[in-house]
């Protein structure tokens, strides 16, 4: 039965990987990120839109990407550029993306999917369930192995550091919350692939969930994929639901299991010492 969930589980956990990657860039250069909901949301109607616009995949994942991207420099000029409250910001921009996507909401049809990739013991699924495991890796190794990652964190930690180097913390944090789009968007565009089409507010919550496997993977690449994976097999199980369970308790489940683990690890996981912090 366990095995049987593993298909599931690696499409749930995806978004939520790229989510995560994503946060803890933004993160780590010192800007909460609470807008990570809103920004997969915004992906996954841009891929919605230049996929049915286009009927290419790859024009739609371009489209995606360009969204939140955008609307991931729009937290980044409202909290660095203009020291705005970064909590509030966030909570902003995740309204926005979604009025936005409600109002302009496309049109019904099925649309293409992402490409897959068969792999022998491993199976079908979209190329960019292999990326997740690749991307962490390189995250691991780019945030603590290289003198980028060194700077990055910097930002996030220690603004002495880089103000003794003549090194601008808001061009860091900048950085940080771009890739944040990048990777959020990418999470939002295999959202829509996998099901096909959009829906309205289809991120239900990913976003925070993944904020939340940030913190309990304390802001490392690796400990917050695990995280994913744990959140995403809670899903699976709620797709699975073979022991009869009243669904409406299968569909809080992931939630609940989020609460939980928020109440019992933050106060043990050690943040970035200036996140948060708005003047440089």
């Amino acid at each position: 039965m366990i095995f049987e969930l593993i298909p599931s589980t690696l499409r749930m956990a995806t978004p939520l990987g790229f989510a995560a990657l994503g946060g803890i860039y933004s993160e780590r250069s010192g800007v909460i990120n609470i807008a990570l909901e809103g920004i997969m949301l915004i992906g996954a109607f841009g891929y919605a839109l230049g996929t049915q616009a286009s009927g290419a995949t790859w024009i739609g994942l371009l489209v995606g990407l360009g969204f939140a991207v955008a609307l991931s420099l729009l937290h980044a000029v409202a909290t660095i550029t203009f020291h705005a409250e970064q909590i509030v910001t966030g909570v902003a921009i995740n309204i926005l993306a979604l009025g936005i996507t409600e109002f302009l909401l496309p049109t019904s049809q099925r649309l293409a999917g992402l490409p897959h990739w068969q792999l022998p013991l491993i199976g079908s699924y979209s190329f960019l369930v292999y990326l997740v495991p690749i991307f962490m890796g390189l995250s691991h190794i780019l945030l603590f192995k290289t003198p980028w990652g060194l700077r990055l964190r910097a930002a996030g930690e220690s603004t002495e550091a880089l103000t003794a180097l003549s090194l601008s913390r808001a061009k860091w944090q900048y950085f940080g919350v771009i890739l944040s789009g990048i990777f959020a968007g990418t999470g939002g565009c295999f959202l829509t692939s996998e099901v096909h089409y959009f829906t309205k507010g289809m991120t239900a919550g990913r976003g925070y969930v993944a904020l939340a496997a940030v913190i309990f993977g304390n802001w490392r690449p690796v400990s917050g994929i695990g995280a994913c994976l744990l959140f995403g097999f809670a899903a699976a199980l709620e797709l699975a639901n073979r022991w009869h369970i009243p669904v409406q308790l299968l569909n809080s489940f992931p939630y609940i299991l989020t609460m939980v683990v928020l109440a019992g690890f933050v106060g043990t996981s050690r943040p970035p010492a200036a996140l948060g912090k708005m003047k440089s």
